[in-house]
């Protein structure tokens, strides 16, 4: 036996084939009903549709067992994050690290229309490799469907207040402050409105949260813009709390930079990453949005293919006009072209066509490059340990974004001007900085490479 819970026991098991260790969750029998089969089916299904996240446990298998109790086969992954805390709090960087990731895939659940409304430290597990991540989907729910679904099993202690005061079962705003509130544990050692020595049952947290404010952490390590970024997550207004996840994560990035941390990266899949991987690695001349414009100045978008418009557009029109049907009526004699004639013409028009389309994707490259600017001034310092890079704003708008590539590392998004990364002695970090603006990113800057000098 690993754990047990309201709906089910999970145990350790051997799989045969392939040979491994996994966690098996298997349903209670005295609470198999239509509808909880239902919730553990829909549990199966969106966490297979999530686990390919890097920050969500991994689901290998899901059936009904021999006495009709459904069952999970899962990624053995350890539980020990949501013990250490209560016995010691958890260091800042680790607290950040665990923050930006399990946020990263909590908004790629919401991405995907699914919100997982039982956001707390215990289902925050850690694989073999120490990576955290975020189980139990258990009680999740579509976007569209939170305000009509009853929340089963609700975790008091991490539920914000308009969750507890039954006016929503689940927003994304509920999500961000039960972010919030499971940071605020790991630090604090305790959930927020949780008081040592004093009556902390269920009736007594309902009316804390939803009619005070959590005590200060109390360590002298944790950074006021920290706390400031979860007691905002924790705002009893939820249109007072960040908007998204992704600005959470974004407020927990500035943290790790402003205390000279490598920033954790964020880990949320791109809109087209599966066409990417499924496309010729040889093809990459796919125009997407080629922005066209008629004689007359209008504008309009269309999706076309380079490969499409040169061997299937051109071939079709000169076909048509070399020899589809004669014209009725009196007129000059008709002319018959040979076939060597016609194929030559074709391939003028391919040639046109190509010439046509190499001129629409230099002006398209061009236009969209201008719109997004540059960074031309990264200039890098070493201080003390850590090597500090630094540029100046080329004329951001509110909603742009900095995305920031140390060697062949995933880029860190922020909106600061200041990078911080930490280097041994003798080592050499290259950045490179590009301008984000609306998921398109424009034109690099130059690389440039700091070297931390060792000691004489």
């Amino acid at each position: 036996m690993l754990g047990s819970g309201g709906f089910a026991d999970v145990f350790l098991y051997e799989q045969n084939l392939p040979r491994r260790q996994v966690a098996v969750k298997v349903m209670l029998a005295e609470v198999v009903t239509s509808q909880v089969k239902q919730m553990f089916q829909a549990e199966a299904n969106l966490m297979a549709q999530l686990s390919t996240h890097p920050s969500i446990l991994t689901v290998y298998q899901a059936s009904v067992s021999a006495d009709g109790r459904p069952y999970l086969v899962m990624e053995l992954c350890s539980a020990a994050i949501g013990q250490r805390y209560r016995m010691e709090p958890l260091a800042v960087p680790e607290v950040l690290s665990i923050g930006v990731r399990i946020a990263s895939a909590v908004e790629t659940a919401h991405r995907a229309g699914v919100l997982h409304r039982d956001i707390k430290p215990s289902n925050i597990l850690t694989t073999a490799y120490g990576h955290p991540v975020l189980s139990d989907f258990g009680i999740a729910a579509t976007l569209g469907e939170a305000d009509v679904t009853e929340a089963i099993g609700l975790s008091i202690p991490w539920s914000a207040p308009e969750v507890l005061l039954d006016e929503t079962s689940g927003t994304i705003a509920s999500e961000v402050w039960a972010l919030g509130a499971t940071l605020y544990s790991m630090l604090a050692g305790r959930s927020p409105f949780e008081l040592p020595g004093r009556e902390n049952t269920s009736s007594e947290l309902i009316q804390r949260i939803t009619k005070g404010r959590p005590q200060p952490i109390g360590r002298e390590d944790v950074p006021a813009r920290l706390e400031q970024v979860l007691l905002r997550a924790m705002s009893k207004k939820p249109s007072n709390r960040q908007r998204s996840v992704l600005e959470f994560i974004r407020e927990l990035q500035a943290v790790e930079t402003e205390l000279g941390l490598a920033q954790t990266p964020i880990e949320v899949a791109m809109d087209d990453w599966a066409i990417a991987t499924a496309d010729d690695p040889e093809d990459r001349t796919r125009i997407k949005g080629v922005v066209s414009i008629d004689p007359s100045g209008a504008r309009r978008r269309r999706r076309q293919s380079v490969s499409q418009t040169l061997t299937r557009a051109p071939t079709s029109t000169v076909v048509r006009e070399s020899v589809g049907s004669q014209p009725s009526g009196p007129g000059p004699a008709r002319r018959r072209w040979s076939r060597p004639l016609v194929l030559a013409v074709s391939v003028c028009a391919v040639l046109v066509a190509a010439l046509v389309v190499t001129a629409t994707l230099v002006l398209v490259k061009v236009s969209s490059n201008s719109e997004i600017p540059t960074v031309r001034d990264l200039s890098g310092r070493v201080s003390n340990s850590t090597i500090v890079f630094t540029w100046s704003d080329p004329g951001l708008q509110p909603d742009d974004t900095y995305q920031v590539a140390v060697g062949d590392q995933p880029p860190s998004i922020q909106h600061a001007t200041e990078f911080r990364v930490d280097a041994k002695e003798g080592e050499t970090v290259c950045v490179t900085v590009t301008v984000n603006r609306d998921g398109k990113t424009g034109a690099p800057s130059g690389q440039k490479c700091v070297e931390r000098a060792g000691s004489s």
